[in-house]
């Protein structure tokens, strides 16, 4: 039998190595925030408000077909596989964003950038479930989140010290995004040592392999028994044949595709990323200078990683639809907050510090709830034959409204005002918390297979002896309480 000691040191690697991916997404999509103001600049790529939101935006788009085409790849060549393709791809367009002579070339690169940033967003949750014990599947995919706020982080903290240290040289923000290149090297070689999802193995016929796979971070017994129920899962789902597009043609699967869409989608509306990737620019627009705002923005960083790490705990003990509820409603509440001050402390020395408190309290219900329940449930709900494709379309979706509201704030901020502009991400919230309520399920305790069986059942008829036992079940209950 395994020692329990070498079961845990193989899964931490596992972990160390593969949310690297997550490092990468979060110091690329935060390190345009405070590269944004230098790079702006007449001597430099001279950007408008539209080309500020394409370079800003361009990673997201590229992120959207990063993820449904590294979908697709994962399923065919394996999640370790694509990851590793996905390090180098990383590392070449983080030196071409670098070097980068004017805008329509920086445009570019942070397009083919956004490529590997969907490729990580789509392969590592999956992974991460995939490899996972049931009961430990919430807080080991919420680290990819924690991840991805730690290199938001960096991002924030590395700017702040460079914008204050180096400021006075024009080309400063050349040496704010080349850092992203340590991670990408990382995330290659150690992913040499990775092994492949066992899931995946047993999908493609390779048991054997699958079973080293397992019991390098299982019992053996344990091992054995997932195994078994990987392959009952995957006899299941032999009705299946492919995963493609003509599976929609299934209800149980329209259903859950359109969930996921759902979730991913009411991640971005409330412009969570607008502060993520604006923080800095919103700071100056309340008063602020340069290099404070920079420093300022530090806070943003601080408390998404704060809350990430609340919101692995709450994940071990509050179901995700509650937490997911809990999390929007905050959100909501922030955001009307931060309209309403903007509009009527405008101009006023206290309206940068109100803004600040604001945007960090956003954020903590964002990254402390929101955030950890969206990738642990779009890795969770899909069926393994699926699970590709199904990242691969959420992700997508995500990305494409993240694009939109990384492209649109700048414009809509010039055109209506920051206060309207936090008013619209309201209304989109209380959209979301309806969509929550109506159609989101609970799945906290389950296995991957178990949640494949729930999703199949549903809506599904019962038989009319059991109907019938149940409604006498329920009268007698009314009537015990009436008594």
């Amino acid at each position: 039998m395994n020692n329990n000691g070498n079961e845990k040191s193989t899964l931490r690697m596992i972990i160390l190595v593969a949310t690297f991916g997550g490092l990468l997404y979060g110091y690329d999509t935060g390190v345009v925030n405070g590269a944004l103001p230098y790079m702006s600049r007449e001597d430099q790529l001279n950007l408008t408000s539209l080309t500020e939101g394409l370079v800003t935006s361009a990673l997201l788009l590229g992120a959207a077909f990063g993820a449904v085409i590294s979908g697709k790849l994962s399923d065919r060549y394996g999640r370790r596989t694509t990851l590793l393709y996905s390090a180098i791809l990383f590392f070449i367009t983080t030196l071409g964003c670098t070097f980068a002579p004017n805008a329509a070339v920086m445009i570019t690169f942070r397009f083919l950038l956004g490529l590997a940033v969907g490729a990580a967003s789509t392969i590592v949750p999956a992974y991460l479930a995939e490899v996972s014990p049931a009961e430990r599947r919430g807080g080991i995919v919420t680290q990819n989140e924690l991840m991805i706020v730690s290199g938001q982080l960096f991002a924030f903290t590395f700017n702040a010290i460079i914008g204050n240290t180096l400021g006075q040289y024009p080309n400063i923000w050349r040496f704010m995004l080349p850092i992203a290149a340590i991670p990408a090297v990382i995330l290659f070689f150690g992913g040499l040592k990775l092994p492949e999802s066992p899931r995946w193995l047993v999908a493609k016929g390779k048991r054997e392999k699958a079973l080293s796979v397992l019991e390098k971070m299982r019992t053996n017994d344990r091992a054995k028994t997932e195994l078994h129920d990987i392959e009952m899962a995957i006899n299941r789902e032999s009705e299946i044949k492919k995963a493609s597009f003509k599976d929609l043609k299934i209800t149980w699967i329209r259903r859950l595709i359109l969930i996921g869409i759902g979730i991913a989608v009411i991640q971005q509306i409330t412009g969570a990323n607008s502060i993520m990737y604006y923080g800095t620019e919103i700071l100056k627009d309340s008063g602020l200078g340069t290099e404070a705002a920079l420093i300022g923005n530090i806070a943003n960083g601080i408390v998404s990683v704060l809350a990430t790490f609340v919101g692995i705990w709450l994940l071990q003990r509050v179901g995700r639809r509650k937490m997911l509820m809990g999390g929007l409603i905050g959100i909501t509440v922030t955001l009307i907050l931060i309209g309403v001050s903007s509009l009527f402390l405008e101009g006023t020395t206290a309206l940068p510090y109100v803004v600040l408190a604001l945007t960090v309290t956003f954020l903590a219900f964002q990254q402390g709830a929101v955030s950890p329940v969206t990738w642990l449930m779009l890795s969770e709900i899909f069926p393994l034959r699926l699970r590709g494709m199904g990242m691969g379309i959420t992700v997508f979706c995500l990305f494409t409204v993240n694009f939109l509201v990384g492209l649109t704030f700048p414009m809509l901020k010039g055109a209506i005002g920051l206060s309207s502009t936090f008013f619209i991400f309201a209304v989109l919230g209380v959209g979301a918390l309806l969509f929550v309520k109506t159609w989101v399920p609970e799945t906290k305790g389950m296995t991957l297979e178990q949640l494949e069986q729930k999703f199949r059942n549903y809506n599904k008829k019962k038989p009319k002896v059991l109907k019938k036992t149940e409604d006498v079940l329920n009268r007698n209950k009314e009537s015990n309480n009436y008594l």
